[in-house]
């Protein structure tokens, strides 16, 4: 799977870790994630990650 990295502040999202802060399971894809997530770092939304 992919790793996906923040634009702003480049925190790196990795499935294999996923976002348990959040409620994302590790091993869960960028693509599963919901549309309303956003960077556990700086707060923006999902559309400005780009793949690493």
């Amino acid at each position: 799977m992919d790793k996906y990295v923040c634009g702003i502040c480049g925190h790196v999202y990795d499935p294999a870790v996923g976002d348990p802060d959040s409620g994302i399971a590790p091993g869960t894809p960028f693509e599963a994630i919901p549309e309303d997530w956003v960077c556990p770092i700086c707060g923006v939304s999902k559309d400005n990650f780009t793949k690493e």
